[in-house]
């Protein structure tokens, strides 16, 4: 039986890897999607763990040779999904989280027309911004930057099928759990997990 495909996008700085953490956490079916990224890592992040982290050469060899299943430029950065990676997941019947921009999401949607969409927003523009000083990564410029790109992010967000506002983080992650459980009750996928309730054919 084929593992379900969530799609997560979200601004930078709107809590999508700490809220996506928390519910792979809480729900042992569901993985990790790791992607592959040309940006240096951050304090406290180790290769294979957050992101595949590769020189621009090497990003590029792998995109040439159609490794990946999608990719795309933020920030000056690139990154990118193993074609291979979510296929062996999905395979086993694993549930796979996929962290990845709107860019993205439109090239995995149509690759994968069933997978589910879910966009993280912060409460505001204005907590957006605090929450990017508060973390003390980035530099002034950088974090105007983030600024400008959240709102041409977040007008994509009707794209997706479910949209989580972060303000309280609890509330966040039950309402991220919930959509996980109701994507799994589908009917098409109850169909296909349980064919003898549901052949009712004569």
């Amino acid at each position: 039986m084929l593992g379900l495909l969530y799609i997560v996008s979200a601004p930078s700085g709107a809590g999508k890897s700490t809220l996506v953490a928390a519910a792979i956490a809480e729900d042992p079916g569901l993985v990790l999607s790791i992607s592959y990224t040309t940006r240096a890592p951050r304090p406290g992040e180790q290769d294979g763990r957050e992101y595949h982290f590769v020189d621009r050469a090497t990003f590029v060899r792998m995109l040439e040779a159609s490794e990946f299943l999608e990719s795309a430029e933020v920030h000056g950065n690139l990154y990118a999904t193993s074609q291979k990676q979510i296929a062996a997941a999905l395979d086993a019947g694993r549930d796979v989280v996929l962290e990845i921009d709107w860019q993205g999401a439109e090239q995995v949607r149509r690759a994968f027309p069933d997978a589910v969409g879910i966009f993280i927003l912060p409460p505001s523009m204005d907590e957006l911004r605090k929450r990017l000083v508060n973390r003390g990564q980035d530099p002034e410029p950088v974090i105007r930057k983030r600024l400008a790109a959240a709102e041409e992010e977040m007008s994509h967000a009707a794209e997706f099928d479910y949209a989580i506002v972060n303000n309280n983080f609890d509330e966040a992650k039950r309402d991220f759990l919930a959509v996980v459980r109701a994507a799994r009750l589908r009917l098409s996928r109850q169909c296909a997990l349980h064919p003898e309730i549901f052949d009712l054919k004569e």
